[in-house]
């Protein structure tokens, strides 16, 4: 039987949760156009992200390794698949709309630097008379301005609720496009659910990565509880396993235990907060979608020891001042001597400020196009 628009929007009313967000009902796009006859709002937002630019060049941008680290470690498109993958099993087990979680994962990272984190500190700091830098804030105007691949409008034109997905995410620290995102008007769940998924993807896959380099050490490990109980079952199930099956095994037992605690907190609280419809979830007091207490805790004591061991490794700081080097240069060339910007950006010199033209092409770099420009420049 063929699918059409109207017949799976009919299915998402009939089998989604009373406060899952449906595509027939989308506070809709910033250009009207005409509907698609088979796919949803949410399935084009997706499938936009996809094709664009900015999608396929964070395959060569940090996650916590540089790319050249090797070939195994995770990338920021590999982050972003994860997380994905995550949001839709959350969201199929609540009830929730798959297409729009998957769509903000895919598109929440459009907007982060090379060299990951460190890029984004020595942005912020270079752009500290113009708001500074935020990579939420760059995914949302990558999406709005700088991707060009329609005839009719700026921008991949992408519903409110996948752009609120960007703008309220949690990593963000000041309201973004206030006017349009009233601060104290909750987000979906869809979106919630994306927020954590991101943080059990990184939770486990920065430590599977960490091993996998040598930074971590296996002993060292043990003193995390959520580790030493994840081991213990993992021997106990599988006690033949070579270490880099074990690694792989007690991975897998992270990621399960995390998401299935996801999933029962979430539902009680929508449960015990009387949550019964969308508007519900908007005007709620507090977070719907969580992990329990006693995960919480346990995540905290992994991140603590992630903070300490792996994070600040000399390792990972020597990574992270190379890129401050890099960075700080390119600005300062760019600055001195605009003709060396590329492309679209170079045509926008006379129409805004340089300093936001130079973030613009800075973020949007990939590790090795941004290592290629340094040594053309420095």
């Amino acid at each position: 039987m063929k699918r059409t628009r109207e017949t799976i929007e009919q299915y998402e009313r009939d089998t989604l949760a009373p406060y899952a967000a449906l595509s027939s009902e989308t506070k809709g796009r910033q250009h009207s156009q005409k509907e698609h006859p088979l796919r949803t709002v949410f399935q084009r937002d997706r499938d936009r992200v996809i094709h664009s630019a900015a999608f396929r060049r964070m395959e060569y941008k940090t996650q916590v390794f540089v790319n050249h680290e090797g070939d195994h470690y995770r990338t920021r498109l590999t982050h972003t698949i994860e997380v994905a993958q995550i949001s839709r099993t959350v969201a199929r087990a609540l009830g929730l709309n798959e297409d729009l979680a998957e769509a903000i994962s895919l598109v929440h990272d459009l907007g982060h630097t090379p060299f990951g984190h460190s890029g984004e500190e020595v942005l912020n700091e270079l752009m500290a008379d113009f708001n500074g830098f935020n990579h939420n804030r760059q995914s949302l105007w990558v999406v709005d301005y700088l991707e060009r691949r329609y005839p009719a409008h700026p921008g991949l034109n992408l519903t409110y609720e996948v752009r609120e997905g960007i703008a309220k995410h949690e990593t963000s620290v000041e309201p973004i496009m206030p006017e349009t995102f009233p601060p104290d008007e909750r987000p979906t769940l869809e979106a919630c659910i994306v927020d954590l998924a991101d943080s059990v993807a990184y939770n486990s896959h920065d430590v599977d990565d960490g091993l996998s380099s040598g930074i971590l050490e296996w002993d060292a490990l043990e003193e995390v509880p959520i580790w030493r109980a994840a081991k213990t079952e993992s021997e106990k199930l599988y006690p033949q396993l070579t270490q880099k099956r074990r690694r792989h095994s007690i991975v897998r037992f992270l990621v399960d235990w995390q998401v299935t605690d996801l999933v029962n907190q979430t539902s009680a609280n929508i449960e015990n907060g009387g949550i019964k419809t969308l508007k519900d979830v908007r005007s709620s007091s507090g977070r719907l979608a969580s992990f329990s207490e006693g995960m919480q805790k346990k995540l905290g004591d992994l991140n603590a020891f992630l903070n300490a061991k792996m994070y600040h490794h000399p390792r990972m700081i020597m990574m992270s001042e190379r890129a401050r080097m890099i960075i700080e240069v390119l600005f300062d060339r760019y600055k001195r001597d605009p003709s060396k910007l590329h492309g679209k950006y170079k045509l926008r010199v006379d129409e805004e400020p340089l300093e936001i033209i130079i973030r613009d092409f800075i973020a949007g770099m990939t590790d090795r196009y941004a290592d290629k420009m340094y040594e053309q420049l420095k």
